[in-house]
């Protein structure tokens, strides 16, 4: 495995396996590397010839009262766990790397962010577009893999490659959890032990929002209703949201039908944390 720093350099690299024919798997990450992303990992080393993870905390993501400068960073541990996952190269840019001089270009979100976390983020989504879409160029890859507990972001960037017509295909993985429920976080390491019991109770209000739907009810009041009953009663944080919307368009819906999410976030006392599920009813 090799680890690059500068654009060129990776360009090059890639360009020779691009001239031999092999296919380029992408797993774009902001490190503090966990199960999850080594999900995504081993998906993409089985699908293509050659595995490039990105680790990059990107300043334009994060809002001005965000966690940018306490996020958890630890290059030594994700270069580790990434070549066991099987990564060829890690591509570790610096902010000044990637954003060199002030833009003269604005990338702008129109559809899928003025709900779930981006209705609190405002402009969080522009910079993830823009830093996909340099990486995208950067990169050049046939696949980019994404984690499904991030299903907004995967919307998000489902229209960003089909709108500007980016030859890459979109692979969302699977949620991957802790064995109580709670969906793998790097920022799962902020809370309390305590808490941490606690946060068991989000992935069992999804479940039992799940078991209702199973069971043939159909109104989403009362599923959310439920929902919140679990966790407010069974835990310490703060509900953000709990919503339904038809996915990956992210549009209100009246009836439960064709492809949907329930999506929700709640914040302990150092985390916020997400979580979802998508359901797939045909008429």
């Amino acid at each position: 495995m090799k680890l690059v720093e500068g654009i060129k350099e990776l360009r090059e690299e890639l360009s020779a396996h691009k001239r031999n024919g092999q296919s380029i798997g992408f797993v774009p990450t902001m490190g503090y590397l966990h199960e999850g992303h080594l999900a995504l990992i081993q998906k993409a080393r089985k699908e293509n010839d050659v595995v490039v993870v990105s680790i990059f905390v990107n300043p334009l993501q994060f809002g001005p009262n965000e966690d940018f400068d306490s996020y958890p960073r630890d290059l030594g541990h994700d270069r580790r766990l990434a070549e066991q996952a099987g990564a060829d190269y890690i591509f570790t840019p610096s902010v000044s790397e990637m954003y060199p001089a002030a833009p003269s270009v604005k990338i702008t979100v129109q559809d899928r962010t003025d709900v779930l976390c981006g209705k609190s983020r405002p402009g969080h989504f522009d910079g993830v577009a823009t830093v996909l879409s340099k990486l995208f160029n950067i990169v050049m890859p046939d696949r980019a893999y994404f984690g499904q507990k991030d299903a907004q972001q995967v919307a998000v960037v489902e229209g960003l490659i089909r709108d500007l017509n980016i030859p890459v295909k979109l692979v969302a993985v699977e949620t991957v959890r802790e064995e109580d429920g709670l969906a793998k976080s790097s920022r799962n390491v902020f809370l309390t032990p305590e808490e941490r019991k606690e946060a068991s109770s989000l992935y069992l209000s999804l479940r039992s929002a799940r078991a209702a739907i199973e069971s043939g009810k159909r109104n989403p009041g009362a599923i959310i209703e439920n929902m919140k009953s679990i966790i407010e009663n069974q835990t310490s944080g703060k509900i953000d949201y709990i919503e339904l919307y038809s996915y990956p368009e992210l549009k209100p819906i009246e009836t439960l039908e064709g492809q949907f999410i329930i999506a929700l976030a709640v914040r302990f006392s150092g985390a916020r944390l997400i979580d979802n599920m998508i359901f797939t009813l045909n008429p």
